[in-house]
């Protein structure tokens, strides 16, 4: 069963920044990639480091805490202390609201 949840405003997420959001009792990243916005589980696989507040280098995202690399637009691991994908979830915007679908 699909479960839509408006999430937060467009209008609040800058071009390259993320933001944690709350959705069906899970953190989720979202992130505006270029105008674009995907989003990942805020949690990482190795110990649970808050990827919203990681580095961002193009579609991809480092952990804060252990440095473990994901592709944002995939949840793929790409390098560290993990061999665990996170988990996408799909986003879409009507109007100024941003949904996520969990």
């Amino acid at each position: 069963m699909r479960n839509f949840i408006k999430v937060g405003k467009l209008s609040e997420l800058p071009h390259g920044q993320a933001k944690v959001v709350k959705a069906a009792g899970t953190e989720i990243a979202v992130f505006n990639l270029g105008g674009k916005l995907w989003a990942i589980d805020n949690a990482c696989p190795h110990v649970d480091g808050p990827l919203a507040e990681g580095d961002v280098c193009g579609d991809e995202v480092v952990c804060p805490w252990h440095g473990a690399r994901f592709k944002i637009t995939t949840g793929e691991v790409l390098d560290g202390p993990t061999n665990q994908n996170v988990h996408t979830y799909p986003v879409r915007i009507e109007g100024d609201e941003i949904i996520v679908e969990v």
